[in-house]
């Protein structure tokens, strides 16, 4: 178990696997983003609680199933086969839309948004609402089908990354400024999603 300090009285413990990797590349915003190659590191549960996050988790107990697939052995290239390039970009190397551009940000049609890579249902239109962010944005997932860790890419604003729980794409981010009943915002790409109208 290793302790990191990060500016001042920000730290997190993380157990990280030998073949961990990191590369550090400075973003032109002035940002210094952290990137790197995991192996599936294991988050200690005392993270700490950072801007929009949550205390814990979501397990993946109950997925509500689409087609059941053994993801985690798809390769990029797989992925990239059945993806356009920019539903890769976000859902498996963790890009972001611009907001107001994605196809699901005003939309106010009733059915349900499931995983543009493997089929899952994560939200209902029921639970949509306008957050002004320019992403869509639910206040509540389906079940337990999405999951969330923390995102530290971004090493002076540490969030909630927020994945399918099936097949580990990338979503977007949780926030704790949503709506009632739940109080929470899950901003998401538009590109890792696909509605099926009702």
């Amino acid at each position: 178990m290793a302790s990191h300090s990060l500016i001042s009285n920000l730290s997190f413990s993380t157990s990280l696997s030998p073949k961990t990797h990191f590369r550090f590349r400075p973003k032109s915003s002035g940002f210094l983003l952290i990137s790197g190659v995991l192996n599936r590191p294991t988050w200690n549960s005392s993270s700490i609680r950072s801007m929009g996050s949550s205390a814990s988790s979501q397990k993946p107990d109950n997925v509500q199933e689409a087609s059941r697939s053994d993801y985690s052995s798809f390769t990029n290239e797989e992925w990239k086969k059945r993806l356009t390039p920019e539903q890769f970009d976000i859902t498996r190397q963790k890009g972001t839309e611009r907001a107001f551009t994605g196809e699901y940000w005003n939309t106010k049609t009733a059915g349900t948004y499931h995983c543009i890579c493997c089929d899952t249902p994560l939200f209902e239109s029921s639970t949509k609402f306008d957050s002004g962010t320019g992403w869509p944005s639910y206040y509540q997932p389906i079940g337990n089908n999405v999951k969330t860790k923390l995102d530290t890419s971004i090493i002076f604003m540490p969030r909630q990354e927020v994945l399918c729980a099936a097949c580990d794409a990338h979503l977007g981010h949780v926030f704790d400024d949503g709506p009632p009943p739940t109080g929470q915002r899950y901003c998401i790409n538009s590109a890792s999603l696909k509605l099926k109208p009702k």
